[in-house]
């Protein structure tokens, strides 16, 4: 038999550290939805999407090694394919929805939340994120 070990985190602090972590492997419209006001289920929905298969795999795997490595925190359960367009890690109150940008458009989770608030950004992250992508600038090379 399996234990799973829940070690005390607050549900909106791992939320924020799954949408950190799937941040880091280049995850494409990261959004976290509080959804404990509308849902039994969880408090909290992490939603991201990869732009292929193998890319959804790194951002699970970089979500779920990480949250493992750092903060001694499992996965209660994980479901989809490893080949598949979805996966789901289920951390209790956090469910995190990974998926390729053409099933995220089809089951529009988003939408079906469309009552739960978005948890926004801090305002640290995105003035490091807009600085980040300021500092990338095209050079045309010199004619000699």
């Amino acid at each position: 038999m399996v234990k799973y070990r829940l070690k005390t985190m607050d549900s909106k602090k791992l939320a924020q550290l799954c949408r950190d972590y799937a941040d880091n492997k280049k995850a494409e419209k990261v959004a976290v939805l509080d959804v404990s006001k509308v849902s039994s289920v969880a408090d909290y929905y992490v939603i991201a999407s990869g732009s292929s298969e193998p890319h959804v795999r790194a951002i699970v795997d970089e979500i779920t090694d990480k949250l493992r490595e750092e903060h001694d925190i499992r996965a209660r359960a994980i479901d989809g394919s490893r080949q598949g367009a979805w996966i789901v890690l289920d951390y209790f109150d956090v469910i995190v929805h990974v998926m390729r940008q053409d099933a995220r458009e089809h089951y529009d989770l988003e939408g079906l939340w469309s009552d739960a608030a978005r948890v926004k950004v801090p305002k640290a992250k995105a003035i490091k994120a807009s600085n980040a992508k300021a500092r990338v600038k095209k050079v045309k090379p010199k004619a000699d």
